[in-house]
């Protein structure tokens, strides 16, 4: 299951705002669209949801921002998707009690359970050491 586009442009603006952590420097929205091509109106909405959430803090103002209020360490992509998409449903139609259902349903769980102890151990730290990891030059091999 791949990220919603909420979760997934709140997640870019955290690497962000991870990156810009240990300088204490502010981040501002309009800087964080242009740089990743998200839409303003959009990722205001994920900034206020983080905000309320408890990741960040803002400073209005012309020389505001956003900073996170934890360090990088300290947030999980679970707790991210959970403060963005809320806690997950499992509302379907159909017989559960078919016997095809169930066995999907057991897969499905298994699946869950894997997908929410990934990200419960993967932190904002992680996607930025692997960003900066990403960014480093690839050496070059000459025949």
């Amino acid at each position: 299951m791949a990220f919603s586009a909420k979760t997934e442009y709140g997640l870019i603006a955290l690497i962000d705002l991870a990156d810009a952590h240990g300088t204490g420097a502010l981040l501002q929205t309009g800087d964080i669209c242009r740089r990743h091509g998200i839409p303003l109106r959009y990722l205001e909405q994920m900034l206020t949801a983080l905000r309320k959430g408890g990741f960040l803090t803002s400073i209005r103002g012309p020389r505001g921002g956003f900073q996170l209020v934890r360090t990088p360490e300290e947030i999980t992509i679970a707790a991210v998707e959970i403060c963005l998409e809320g806690e997950p449903s499992n509302e379907r139609q159909g017989d559960r009690e078919d016997l095809e259902f169930q066995v999907l349903m057991a897969l499905d769980q298994k699946l869950d359970e894997a997908r929410a102890s990934l990200l419960s151990s993967t932190t904002l730290a992680d996607l930025l050491a692997e960003r900066n990891k990403r960014l480093q030059p690839q050496p070059m091999f000459y025949i």
